[in-house]
């Protein structure tokens, strides 16, 4: 086993496992501490995040009245960083060909299921009709297949959405969540305009991770290592994520923390996004085969320790999560939701005639909502649904991104932003319960802006956006 080493470019170094049993150990011995949890919770409040030491820690914490603490703090530093917006996007699966054989996917190569890719004329029929719904923002997904699903099909469709202008506007932002590659294919995702790359890891626990994949995915250092190859090919923000289920959940969520710390001391960022999906059934899956499940109040408790460790990256909540609970998480320091997710290739197009259950699904989804319901229980929420990518499209990425959400002044073009694109949404899809919402909650949130001419700039966009301007950004 290697020594761990958060500067080596070993994935056994910086997810060393005996560093994470160690953390494990000494977070059960702490937790019953008051002095140490309180030190701990006073770290956290200065919005500087916290280790993976650190915040194992708080993973520990049973006491309801620490924990209730916990989940407020969580809340004010989310709210400290990122203000009360909610970014909103959809995923677009592309093809479900894959060579893998994981246990927990509906993608499993050995599952005896008809497969298919998008043509791009299809394609073009998906993205009108999330286009439809309003949606600016996507996060393209692909099984693994490099015969039937290359990288070439992935960057031809890549060029196809951004080509694609609709009476109402255009995708803005393609994200892509493909398997581990080289960096010469990064070079050519991020020479294509990606956005964020994500790569989920699964697990951190090696045997548990070479136990659940059969396949090229199964080369744990390969799949482990892309994120350091992403980055070395020029892509500035790239996003991971746990199943949560697949194996403990506090080892795993050390281990993307110190994931985290390994991106940001070796290669000076740290992660755009951290994912938090947990197991849900699929085609030939049943959530019961695993025996590591998360309960919905420890998952709680992850969501809370994530955005106290790592107050700069945001968070994304999937459809996973069940209309009620999902709410309950999003207050915890969740940043990001999907919202009207098909998870299987070609449901949207085909929703309205066949129902999205006519595509086999990767995944069963449990908030089936349509988003303009999403965004109305958001506003009566008090949050500002947000479809802005102004900060991609302006040039702060990377490091120009993360020195602003640490500073906290991220806030100052999000909050505007934010209120702009949810404005577009009104006149260009809302009905006229959610005008009277957002009118509303806009009204509030301008007059929060502390800065007297930004307020009103925010203003004037507003009015232009009213009287048919769009893509107007700060």
């Amino acid at each position: 086993m290697s020594t761990f080493d958060p500067m080596s470019p070993d994935p056994n170094a910086f997810i060393a496992h005996e560093e994470i049993e160690a953390t494990l150990a000494e977070a059960r011995a702490r937790a019953g501490d008051p002095a140490r949890v309180r030190a701990i919770l006073d770290r956290a409040r200065t919005f500087g995040g916290l280790t993976h030491r650190e915040a194992a820690v708080l993973l520990e914490v049973t006491d309801p009245a620490v924990l209730a603490e916990i989940f407020t703090l969580a809340k004010q530093v989310k709210e400290h960083i990122y203000g009360r917006r909610i970014v909103m996007f959809a995923p677009l699966y592309l093809s479900d060909f894959c060579v893998n054989e994981c246990s927990y996917c509906g993608y499993n190569h050995g599952n005896p299921m008809p497969r298919r890719r998008l043509n791009q004329a299809e394609l073009a029929g998906e993205v009108r009709v999330l286009e439809s719904l309003g949606h600016k923002r996507l996060a393209l997904e692909v099984g693994e297949d490099p015969v039937n699903c290359p990288l070439d099909y992935v960057i031809e469709c890549i060029n196809t959405i951004y080509s694609l202008k609709f009476d109402n506007g255009a995708i803005r932002r393609v994200n892509v969540n493909v398997a581990a590659t080289t960096v010469d294919d990064y070079r050519r995702l991020k020479d294509a305009g990606i956005g964020t790359y994500i790569l989920f890891q699964e697990t951190y626990h090696k045997p548990t991770y070479r136990a659940v994949h059969k396949g090229p995915k199964r080369d744990y250092e390969w799949h482990t290592g892309a994120h350091d190859r992403a980055m070395a090919a020029g892509i500035e923000d790239v996003g991971l994520g746990v199943l949560y289920g697949l194996y403990d959940w506090r080892y795993d969520t050390v281990a993307m923390l110190m994931h985290a710390e390994h991106l940001e001391q070796a290669l000076g960022v740290g992660p755009h996004t951290l994912s938090v999906p947990r197991i849900r059934a699929a085609s030939g899956v049943s959530a019961e085969q695993f025996p590591h499940l998360v309960a919905d109040d420890d998952f709680r408790k992850v969501v809370a320790v994530l955005r106290l460790a790592v107050p700069y990256t945001g968070m994304i909540l999937s459809t996973r999560e069940p209309m009620g609970y999902r709410e309950e998480v999003i207050a915890l320091g969740i940043s990001q939701v999907s919202a009207g997710s098909c998870t299987g290739v070609g449901g949207y197009a085909n929703a309205p005639k066949l129902g999205f259950e006519e595509a086999v699904p990767q995944f069963e989804p449990e908030d089936k909502r349509a988003p303009v319901q999403v965004l109305k229980e958001l506003l009566r929420d008090g949050y500002i649904p947000s479809y802005c990518t102004a900060c991609y499209r302006e040039g702060r990425t990377g490091d120009r991104f993360m020195q602003l959400a640490k500073s906290g002044q991220i806030a100052n073009v999000c909050q505007p932003n934010a209120l702009l694109t949810l404005m577009e949404y009104i006149e260009d899809y809302g009905d006229a319960e959610l005008r009277e919402l957002g009118e509303r909650r806009i009204g509030e949130e301008l007059a929060t802006i502390p800065n007297p001419k930004a307020r009103a700039a925010a203003s004037a966009y507003l009015d232009r956006i009213r009287a048919g301007e769009r893509d107007l950004r700060f």
